[in-house]
């Protein structure tokens, strides 16, 4: 299984990092550009797929960091 860090809503407001199979999160904040910024980070650095959620709880996007089936060439 890819390993993938996750940006979350929280239940009690502000916004959740949390990585797949793991239930405590790796960072709270108020803002979800906050999260997702520190995401990224965190992601890159762990060569996992970024996966962005809405308020509902369903995906807005995802961002691959070093699991890419085909990467670009450069």
């Amino acid at each position: 299984m890819t390993k993938s860090t996750h940006v979350v809503p929280n239940p009690v407001g502000g916004w959740d990092i949390k990585q797949s199979g793991g239930q405590r999160s790796s960072g709270h904040f108020d803002t979800k550009q906050e999260a997702i910024d520190r995401a990224r980070n965190i992601s890159q650095n762990q060569q996992t797929e970024l996966v962005i959620h809405n308020k509902d709880g369903k995906i807005s996007g995802k961002d691959s960091h070093g699991n890419d089936p085909y990467p670009p060439r450069g």
